[in-house]
């Protein structure tokens, strides 16, 4: 085999197999991502934000009460 055929004939079957789904599942990635966000996929947004903010307000609870009860806990960490 020379040189020539090691290199077509795996770019040619990259070519026909590979090239193709790569760009139709790029273009319909784009399509979705210009599209914005679904109802529900805000829906999920919010939800996660909302516990987001509660557990950062615990976290700042538990900061407070180890804070108050054992000062050095930050250090030993």
């Amino acid at each position: 085999m020379d040189f020539e055929t090691i290199i077509v004939a795996p770019l040619i079957l990259f070519m026909i197999f590979v090239a193709p789904i790569w760009v139709i599942m790029h273009y319909k990635a784009k399509r979705k991502m210009s599209e914005g966000l679904s109802a529900e996929d805000l829906a999920t947004l919010q939800s996660l934000a909302r516990q987001g903010e509660k557990m950062r307000e615990r976290i700042k609870t538990l900061e407070a009460i180890l804070d108050a009860e054992s000062p050095e806990w930050r250090e030993r960490s």
